[in-house]
């Protein structure tokens, strides 16, 4: 006689048609009371009960942005893919889209910033918060509405082959939380963007950027918010020195205010043979050279590829590089704030699964916990919880169970790996990945060549 196992499940989701809004186990982080809230702040909440209610919109176009390789349609049906006996609609595609722009950004804008701001155990440097600005650019489908808002970037070798838009954020190094962003016109630069960011600034935070921002008025602005920065310059810059420091420094003025400027030389022998040598002038507002010595934040400096690895998670896991779905500036909005989201509450959920471990942020797996939660969510598991909240559940277990290497020192040349052309770039580049051993030697008035 064959033996037969049967499996029974006990799913807890919303009563009637809100049923289908859920994010299964991230439900516990985009809860239901915070949805409606921002549907209330912002007036978005359906004026009668219809088969796709606003809150369950808002949960299919943030799932969507966890789906980016399907349709609406396909992503509506993961959602209720786990809702077995539970009567849900079965919308067209055109209503899904109906609904959407009657639900439009705000609110989707409105559970961001709910969301937004540094998890627990973002990296800390003698107390201050590190955090990263830059940006990054996302391209949009070729409609004659998103060209409005979205041209064509122009090059020797003709326009980009999509519309594209710039996305600059600041980020929490370590846990790589979103903490704000901006968007618009990749023909807006960054220094000019930069501001509308500035406010979400605070004191004890240590504002980390490349030399793009080494702007006069920009490093005032920013020093004004209270938060300190540490900012590359270019090493040719002409900066006078007002007073001398005994490790090499030297304070100057700018943007209206006294900084600290600090040159160095980063080594990396590669092999025990090979060397590399580079040349770095950092600017920053921490000029009390016993409190912060200049080698430590040498290093410190290095932390600012998070950032960078915050984008690619974002335009290489999550969208695997591709074109955002809206024909539209207002869809495209509510698209990448939806995006944004989700984005936001896997990186809480990684964070909250390593708090109280003695385990570094940067060994969780991005893409371990965005296939944990899709599979949560499509069997709609831990949407509603009980008293007793695991803060780690299914996606934190499966994070600390795949936990990444520990980092290695490495240095590879940041060079174009594989290009438009299918043909082989001129000359030889070495793209390989080496192991590394890091000297930095603080340059001091002495030891500057002359």
């Amino acid at each position: 006689m064959e033996h037969q196992s049967v499996i029974t499940r006990c799913v807890r989701v919303a009563q009637g048609r809100f049923a289908p809004g859920h994010l299964g186990e991230l439900t516990r982080l985009i809860p239901f009371d915070l949805v409606d809230a921002a549907l209330a702040s912002t007036r978005s909440t359906q004026q009668r009960l219809r088969d796709l209610p606003s809150r369950v919109v808002v949960y299919l176009l943030i799932a969507a942005g966890l789906f980016t390789e399907l349709g609406y349609c396909q992503v509506w049906a993961r959602l209720v893919a786990g809702l077995d006996g539970i009567p849900v609609a079965t919308p067209s595609s055109s209503a899904l889209a109906q609904a959407r722009r009657r639900v439009g950004a705000a609110a989707l804008a409105a559970v961001f910033g709910l969301l937004a701001g540094p998890a627990a155990g973002a990296a800390r440097w003698r107390s201050l918060l590190i955090c990263a600005i830059d940006s990054t650019t996302l391209f949009v489908p070729d409609s004659e509405a998103n060209l409005t808002r979205s041209p064509y970037q122009g090059g020797g070798n003709g326009p980009s082959g999509y519309p594209m838009l710039r996305l600059m954020a600041v980020v929490a190094c370590g846990t790589r939380t979103v903490i704000d962003i901006a968007f618009g016109s990749w023909r807006v630069g960054e220094t000019s963007m930069a501001p509308r960011l500035f406010g979400c600034l605070r004191p004890g935070m240590l504002l980390l950027a490349d030399r793009n921002f080494a702007v006069a008025d920009l490093i005032g602005r920013i020093a004004s918010t209270g938060a300190d920065l540490l900012i590359r310059a270019k090493s040719n810059r002409v900066l006078p020195a007002i007073t001398r420091l005994p490790d090499g420094s030297w304070l100057t003025r700018l943007g209206g205010i006294e900084v600290r400027v600090i040159e160095a030389e980063i080594t990396a022998t590669l092999g025990g043979r090979k060397k590399h040598t580079g040349h770095y002038r950092l600017l920053t507002t921490l000029t009390d050279h016993r409190t912060y010595p200049a080698k430590e934040i040498v290093a410190l400096y290095h932390q600012r590829w998070e950032i960078e690895t915050t984008f690619l998670e974002m335009k290489s896991t999550l969208l695997g590089g591709r074109v955002l779905r809206a024909r539209t500036p207002a869809g495209i909005e509510q698209e990448i704030y939806a995006l944004l989201a989700g984005y936001q509450a896997l990186r809480l959920a990684m964070a909250d699964a390593l708090l109280g471990q003695d385990t570094p942020p940067d060994r969780a797996g991005f893409t371990i916990a965005l296939n944990a939660a899709r599979d949560q969510l499509i069997q709609a598991a831990g949407v509603i919880t009980d008293t007793v909240v695991d803060l780690v559940g299914a996606i934190g277990h499966a994070v600390r169970t795949g936990l990444l290497a520990r980092r290695r020192t490495r240095v590879c040349p940041r060079v174009v790996k594989r290009a438009i052309s299918k043909h082989r770039a001129k000359g030889q580049i070495d793209r390989t990945n080496h192991q590394a051993t890091i000297t930095i030697t603080i340059i001091t008035e002495l030891t500057r060549d002359p």
